[in-house]
């Protein structure tokens, strides 16, 4: 019997805490890769920025071959920053009880879409919606 009601679709079962604890421990072990990602993300990118503020001696082409490293590092730490908010934010909702609501409908997102997604906070209707625009 679950501990905490969290909200399912019509017809599925109620998640269980064992369902819902993997799901937890899921976005906690994908927090701790994020941060070492994002850390090591970081330490690459100042690697570039203080090996490419020396361009002596280089020709045209190796200038754009550190210029396309760098900026291929700083959009992997953008999406890496994304992810990792958007982490926090579902283990967020998890703790407060809202998670499994559809944050523009209010309707449950289903359960199993979260299991296969857990980030997800739309529901498939409103997803659509939002990707059609």
């Amino acid at each position: 019997m679950p501990t905490e009601k969290l909200a399912v679709r019509e017809g599925e079962e109620p998640w269980t805490d064992a369902e819902r604890d993997e799901v937890r421990a899921e976005l906690h072990n994908d927090l701790e890769r994020l941060r070492r990602e994002l850390d090591l993300s970081a330490q690459e990118l100042q690697d570039l920025l203080r090996d490419g503020a020396d361009g002596a001696g280089r020709d045209q082409a190796d200038e754009g071959s550190v210029a396309l490293e760098r900026d291929s590092e700083m959009s992997l730490a953008a999406n890496q920053r994304m992810l990792l908010v958007q982490t926090e934010k579902a283990l967020e909702r998890l703790g407060s009880g809202v998670y499994g609501d559809c944050e523009s409908c209010g309707q449950p997102i289903g359960k199993m879409r979260l299991m296969a997604f857990p980030r997800a906070t739309l529901c498939v209707t409103c997803k659509q919606r939002e990707e059609r625009r």
